[in-house]
């Protein structure tokens, strides 16, 4: 269309587009969670024990809607990403406002749901006691925040599908310098503890949706006054994706869910270790997180183009990220790992734990990421269904039995092993799976366009 940019992953190297939005997603995703590690951290030098606990089963339901969250912020990146490459611009700017306001209700919504069932559920992982009272006296101050989080990630969704990978990532990246400026302020300081960390939590989330405000609608004008009628003509293809995706991203937490109840027999220092291993795992393979969401982008341009030999480079390229990036941060986990156990003051059992992971767990997300990889494939070319069955076969069906069986043979540190070994085999299946997909004939592909196309 005339007058219309064209999208900027329409031309150029597919491989170079991976690797600047994934590389800068990484840099965004890790201070996304760097909120929340930077707390644990603090909290961790307050030399309790059961502070740390009630933050790691706090986080076990915090990741529920943080996963839903993400859930969103695909289905947001896949339809204004689509029409950015079809050259609607206008229509992408009225797609991007009414994300945001649908996400933020849906989060909401969220907010309230896990705010009256907090206590059964932290109870329902095994927290007892004091422990339990502080883990649910954390997540009654934190949850509210969730529709903030939202503006600030549908927001950053948005630049992601613009191609803006350095002002996506300033998005998540100023809240997270502002946490670790004022966390050890606010909880060891002014000694305030998790009320510290919870406000922290709150300032954090409102620089977030600021920061993303003002690069869509400032720098790249991709944001429409939110309107009702455009809501409700946005609410259909936004759900044909949002839903299924949803379904995806919980499948993780859930799975978390699950272990945290097999950890939470070790007692409170194995849960500890497991919160240090969480917070890790997000902040050391970021770029495997960010993989989904910064490949969605080019995807998508890609499919609402029709240019199809770039979609089959792009998920290429992206499986070649997953080889090499991950076995570098492994290498760089070993390294590290009595420095980590010191650094989180955990015990010798605690340090055992962490350990397994270092080791064994983090050699996994290779695979980890090849089914991140497939997922972005099936969510960006119309099959989002394909990515919930992968992933809850993966969580729903094999994780909680195989982690029984293997802390069973290993104790706590069986968990872990047991992660690795299902990474592995859903890893290989997805990668199958996700090729087969790709490489269908083009008149195939098209015909799931029409599914998630605004009329």
């Amino acid at each position: 269309m005339t007058g219309v940019p064209e999208g900027r992953f329409l031309s150029g190297s597919t491989m170079g587009h991976v690797l600047r939005m994934t590389l800068s997603g990484t840099v965004g995703i890790t201070f996304l969670f760097v909120v929340d590690a930077a707390n644990l951290f603090w909290i961790s030098w307050l030399g309790e024990t059961q502070l740390v606990a009630a933050i790691g089963f706090a986080f076990a339901l915090q990741y529920f809607s943080i996963s839903f969250a993400i859930g969103l912020m695909i289905a947001t990146t896949a339809l204004v990403s689509r029409a950015i490459g079809q050259g609607q611009r206008p229509e992408a700017r009225h797609l991007a406002s009414s994300s945001i306001v649908i996400s933020a209700l849906m989060l909401s919504i969220v907010a309230v749901v896990l705010v009256f069932n907090c206590y059964e559920l932290v109870a329902m992982m095994g927290a007892v006691g004091e422990t339990a009272d502080l883990a649910v006296r954390y997540l009654l101050l934190t949850l509210p925040s969730l529709p903030i989080m939202a503006i600030g990630m549908m927001g950053s969704a948005t630049l992601r599908a613009e191609g803006a990978a350095f002002h996506a990532m300033l998005v998540t990246m100023g809240p997270g310098i502002v946490a670790m400026i004022i966390d050890p302020i606010f909880i060891v300081t002014l000694n305030m503890g998790l009320d510290g960390a919870a406000l922290a939590f709150w300032l954090s989330r409102i620089s977030m949706a600021i920061i993303a405000l003002k690069f869509v609608i400032t720098k790249h004008d991709l944001i429409a006054r939110p309107s009702l009628g455009h809501i409700k003509k946005t609410a259909k293809p936004f759900s044909v994706i949002a839903g299924p995706t949803i379904l995806t991203q919980l499948a993780t937490p859930f799975g978390s869910y699950l272990l945290t109840m097999v950890i939470s027999g070790f007692g409170d220092s194995a849960v500890a270790a497991w919160a240090v291993v969480n917070r890790l795992t997000v902040l050391a393979f970021g770029g495997i997180f960010s993989l989904s969401g910064a490949v969605g982008g080019i995807l998508g341009q890609n499919f609402g183009a029709s240019k199809f030999d770039r979609l089959n480079s792009t998920y290429r390229d992206a499986l070649i990220f997953c080889i090499i990036y991950p076995t570098g941060i492994w290498v760089v986990l070993l390294i590290l790992s009595d420095f980590i156990a010191q650094s989180f003051r955990l015990d010798m059992e605690g340090a055992e734990i962490l350990r397994a992971f270092t080791h064994v767990g983090a050699a996994a997300f290779t695979f980890t990421g090849m089914m991140f990889v497939a997922n972005a494939a099936f969510n960006n070319l119309g099959r989002p269904i394909y990515s919930t069955i992968l992933n809850w076969v993966r969580e729903g069906l094999v994780s909680l039995p195989l982690a029984m069986w293997f802390a069973a043979l290993y104790g706590a540190p069986g968990v872990i092993y047991s992660q690795a070994v299902v990474a592995f085999m859903i890893g290989v299946l997805a990668t199958i799976w996700g090729l087969v997909f790709v490489l269908k004939k083009p008149n195939q592909l098209t015909q799931v366009q029409a599914r998630t196309t605004i009329s």
